[in-house]
C-alpha cells in the first residue's frame, strides 16, 4: 500500500473538545476512525475515546496483516464500543448515558469498506468532486429527503444537531454500512466530524484537495472553519488520506507498507487527556483514572486472545 494521510482534531469555539480520531495500518490494510462525543462533565469525550480507542485495539489484533472480513470487522468492533460505553455508564451510575458518533473506514487490497453512526461523515472524492458520501443519521436528514426542506434550510435548522443513531444510546444503534468501493490512484476519502463539513461543504473540499499536497491544503481548511465557525463554533476533526499505487508528492509526505513486517501495525491515537488539542481541566490524577476506567470498559467487550 501507498498513501498519503492526515489526521487532526481543533478545539474550535468550544470550552472542551469531545472529538476523537485515530488511523492505524499494517502491511495490508488500512483503518481510519473519527468520533463526536455528546454528554456534559467530560464524559462525551470518554464515549468517544473509548469507540476510536475500541477499533484501534481489534485492528491492532487482527490485522494481521489484513482483515478476514473487514464489514464484520467494523460491525463487531462498534458493537463492542457501543456496549463498553454502556458498561461505563452503569459502573459510574450515570444519569444519562454518554454517547459518540462514529465513522470507520477500512481500505486493504484497494477496496474501502465503512460504516458509521451518527452524522460523522465520510466523503469519497475523485478528480475534484465528491462521488459517495454518507448519509447522516439525522432528523434534519429525513426531513431534506422527505422534500420537507432544502439543504440551504437545512444549514441553520434547529434540530440540525439532533441525530437518531450513535453508540452509547440506551437503544442499539444503527450502524449504516458502505458497498465494497475500489480505489483509483489519486483518490482522496476524508472522515470528519460536523465541525468541519457543516461549515466547509463536501464539495468545497474535494474541489480544494484536487491535485493538491493533503499535508498542506487539509490544516488550511481547518482553519478556515475554525475561523468561520467563530467563538461558537464546533470542535472540528478530519482524518483524510489519498490512496497511491505510484509517488504523487514527495516521498516524505507518502508513507509505503511495503517494507513493514507481517505482524507489523503502526497507529496513531491520541491517549486520553494527554493531547493539548484535546483541552481538559482534569487534573493528572483524574486522568490516570479515566485511563483506566475507559481500558477496563474496553477490555470486558474486547479481550485479548
Amino acid at each position: 500500500m501507498r498513501f498519503t494521510i492526515y489526521q487532526e482534531s481543533r478545539i474550535g469555539g468550544r470550552a472542551n473538545n469531545e472529538d476523537r480520531t485515530t488511523y492505524c495500518y499494517s502491511r495490508d490494510a488500512l483503518l481510519m476512525v473519527v468520533a463526536d462525543g455528546m454528554g456534559g462533565h467530560h464524559y462525551g469525550e470518554v464515549a468517544a475515546q473509548i469507540a476510536v480507542q475500541t477499533l484501534a485495539d481489534t485492528f491492532q489484533r487482527e490485522a494481521k496483516p489484513m482483515l478476514a472480513d473487514p464489514f464484520r470487522f467494523l460491525q463487531k468492533s462498534m458493537t463492542n464500543a457501543h456496549h463498553a460505553i454502556l458498561d461505563y455508564t452503569a459502573r459510574h451510575k450515570l444519569k444519562d448515558t454518554p454517547r459518540t458518533t462514529c465513522v470507520a473506514c477500512i481500505v486493504q487490497d484497494n477496496v474501502a469498506y465503512w460504516a458509521h453512526a451518527g452524522d460523522s461523515r465520510l466523503f469519497l472524492m475523485r478528480a475534484g468532486r465528491v462521488i459517495t458520501q454518507t448519509k447522516d443519521h439525522s432528523r434534519i436528514r429525513l426531513l431534506v429527503e422527505e422534500g420537507l426542506i432544502t439543504e440551504a434550510q437545512a444549514v441553520n435548522h434547529p434540530d440540525r444537531n439532533k441525530i437518531y443513531s450513535c453508540l452509547g444510546s440506551p437503544t442499539p444503534p444503527e450502524i449504516e454500512f458502505s458497498r465494497k468501493t475500489p480505489l483509483e490512484h489519486g483518490d482522496v476519502l476524508l472522515l470528519c466530524t460536523d465541525g468541519l463539513w457543516g461549515i466547509t461543504s463536501g464539495e468545497q473540499m474535494a474541489t480544494a484537495l484536487q491535485g493538491a499536497n493533503l499535508l498542506q491544503v487539509t490544516p488550511m481548511l481547518l482553519d478556515k472553519a475554525e475561523i468561520k465557525g467563530g467563538i461558537h463554533g464546533d470542535n472540528l476533526s478530519v482524518v483524510a488520506v489519498r490512496w497511491e499505487d505510484s509517488y504523487v508528492e514527495d516521498a516524505s509526505s507518502s508513507i509505503s507498507t511495503q517494507t513493514m513486517s507481517q505482524d507489523e501495525i503502526t497507529t496513531r491515537l491520541e491517549e486520553f487527556g494527554r493531547n493539548p488539542a484535546y483541552k481538559s481541566d482534569l487534573s493528572e490524577d483524574e486522568i490516570e483514572k479515566a485511563i483506566e476506567e475507559i481500558r477496563n470498559a474496553i477490555d470486558k467487550y474486547n479481550p485479548k486472545k
